[in-house]
């Protein structure tokens, strides 16, 4: 019997190493269905669409491999698009299926009829529709090997008919496919004009985000060698932040530290790998910017100082010809002030925490940090949980943290956790989902619960849509339609078979958390934390504090930094007696 291109497309997969396929059965996808059903791949059954995105995402993103989701035509499609947006802006290599209503009908406002290749056009590198299985077995290839090229999300649009079809021999995809980085070194131009302004300065700041990942061992060096504070973007946490005896904190709406003050206060602030969106928390006197990606220089402020490479190749060529710097005085009093700052805070959040009802959700945050493995991986929904598992999930090297840091959506972080559980299911992975976003996806715990993913759901259970309540007061606006009434997590989590405990008392949370964490297979941890708890970034400016004076209203302004405050302490050891 002749192979059909839904076999074709399949075996391809298999070849490349996929394991398995997010998605939902249906319709004009059932021929690619059947196919893999007699494979080794696995098929992950999601109840929407926009999870199996989410999944596939998270899938690369803790793996470095192909990853794939499927959809079926019409609304299968258009479920698909925020959890692809996402996808795209993190770099995920994702090969999305879009199967399509018959391509005799395609133009005729057939049932469910839409157009997938308009639809998808800004959330992927790559999007084609198959036209026979002819020319589907050449993009086939093209779409994989765009992805893993890092290019983003691929999108292969496939009308159920042409699945069926008789497929040709294998001649594109029987190519082997090209993942590798090469290095991008600067300009000798460039360079020497970010050599000059280094040495011109009398003090300098790094502020690094995830294009910083693999240059960790330089940016400790150049920032030893010229004296510097260093702060990071949150995608840069996890990679710059641990065991770092420059490290100052993080800046923007999320921030904490010294971070806001040392990339103000230096003479040069140079941006290493980030496209940090947020204008506002920036200098604009004299910055520089290395970037592998030419196009994010100069997107977020002024830049006088422009390279284009990668951040380790760039710091190779530049820092045997930096000056070093003698003078510790900039980077000692930022250390200073780092300490004083994590300090004040961390007094403030743990004043009688173990008193307070309901819970303060920082408190939460810093118990899980302390019980979680440490190679865990930790999705965070967008929201006020974001803010906690900014300030307490302690990097170490190891451990990853997932979120919708660019696309800044709600309701990621169970499906991203189901993605990465899936994928390393020997590996502890923690959701911290605030119950807006649980609430929004929330038949992917039916998902947990099928494939009995071992995630450990920690919600967040304020009865608030805690970010939105803090935009609205910053804005001088009474908070209005952000709460809602209480929801029993814990008692959903029991009807549909999930271990589950509720926690509203702090002095018994350690335990119930411990006892959670320590449970084998999916658990939802329902904690009942303080509506008021919200937060605000370090560095505010009048307008905000108007806002705030305009809106009235009872607000928590604490926060805390957990383990870090341990490290601001250990930094000031780096600071020589006189």
């Amino acid at each position: 019997m002749a192979r059909t291109y839904a076999e074709q497309l399949v075996d391809t997969l298999e070849a490349q190493g996929v394991k398995r396929i997010f998605g939902l059965v249906g319709d004009s996808l059932n021929p690619i269905v059947d196919a893999v059903r007699r494979s080794s791949i696995e098929w992950v059954h999601v109840r929407n669409e926009e999870a199996a995105a989410f999944a596939a995402e998270a899938e690369s993103l803790v793996t470095g491999e192909l990853a794939v989701c499927a959809g079926s035509c019409g609304p299968g499609n258009t479920h698909f698009v925020q959890g692809l947006y996402d996808a795209h802006r993190n770099g995920a290599k994702v090969l999305a299926i879009a199967s399509h209503i018959p391509s005799r009908q395609i133009g005729s406002s057939y049932f469910q009829e839409t157009h997938p290749e308009l639809l998808f056009n800004e959330c992927s590198g790559y999007c084609e529709m198959v036209n026979s299985a002819f020319q589907g077995e050449v993009i086939l290839h093209h779409a994989i090997q765009s992805t893993m090229a890092g290019k983003g999300v691929s999108v292969l649009v496939i009308p159920g008919d042409v699945s069926m079809q008789e497929a040709e021999p294998d001649t594109f995809v029987a190519s082997k496919i090209s993942s590798g980085r090469p290095a991008l070194h600067p300009d000798p131009a460039e360079a020497a004009d970010l050599i000059e302004a280094i040495n011109s300065a009398k003090t300098v700041t790094l502020f690094c985000g995830a294009g910083a990942k693999d240059a960790r061992e330089q940016v400790l060096a150049l920032a030893e060698k010229i004296k510097a504070p260093i702060g990071h973007a949150l995608g840069g946490k996890m990679y710059i932040q641990y065991d770092n005896p420059f490290d100052v904190g993080m800046s923007g709406l999320l921030g904490y530290g010294a971070c806001y003050d040392a990339t103000h206060e230096a003479d040069l602030l140079i941006l290493l790998g980030t496209d940090f969106p947020y204008n506002d928390f920036l200098p604009r006197d004299n910055v520089a910017q290395v970037d592998i990606d030419g196009s994010h220089i100069g997107r977020r402020t002024t830049i006088k100082h422009p390279v284009t490479g990668d951040v380790a190749a760039t710091i190779d060529a530049i820092i045997d010809r930096v000056a070093e710097k003698k003078d510790r005085t900039f980077l000692d009093h930022m250390l200073k002030l780092h300490h004083k700052k994590l300090r004040d805070v961390v007094d403030a959040y743990t004043s009688n925490v173990d008193k307070h009802v309901p819970i303060h959700p920082e408190y939460i945050a810093n118990i899980v940090d302390e019980i979680a493995a440490d190679d865990a991986v930790f999705t965070v929904d967008t929201g006020m949980s974001n803010v906690w598992a900014a300030r307490y999930v302690t990097p170490n090297g190891k451990r990853e943290l997932l979120g919708s840091f660019r696309h800044g959506t709600m309701a990621n972080a169970l499906p991203q956790a189901i993605g990465a559980q899936a994928a390393q299911p020997n590996r502890q992975v923690v959701s911290l989902s605030g119950d807006g976003g649980l609430g929004m996806l929330m038949g992917e715990l039916l998902t947990v619960k099928l494939h009995e993913l071992p995630i450990k759901i920690v919600v967040f259970n304020n009865s608030s849509l805690g970010m939105v309540k803090l935009e609205m007061l910053v804005q001088g606006m009474p908070e209005h339609e952000t709460d809602h009434d209480q929801v029993d997590f814990a008692g959903i989590a029991k009807a549909i078979g999930i271990k589950h405990v509720r926690i509203t008392d702090p002095k018994a949370a350690r335990a119930q958390l411990e006892e959670a964490f320590a449970y084998r297979g999916p658990v939802l941890i329902d904690v009942i934390t303080d509506p008021n708890a919200l937060s605000i970034p370090p560095s505010i400016t009048m307008a905000m504090l108007l806002g705030f004076s305009k809106a009235a209203t009872r607000t928590v302004f604490d926060g805390g930094v957990g383990h870090m405050i341990d490290m601001a302490k250990s930094n000031l050891r780096n600071i020589p007696k006189l």
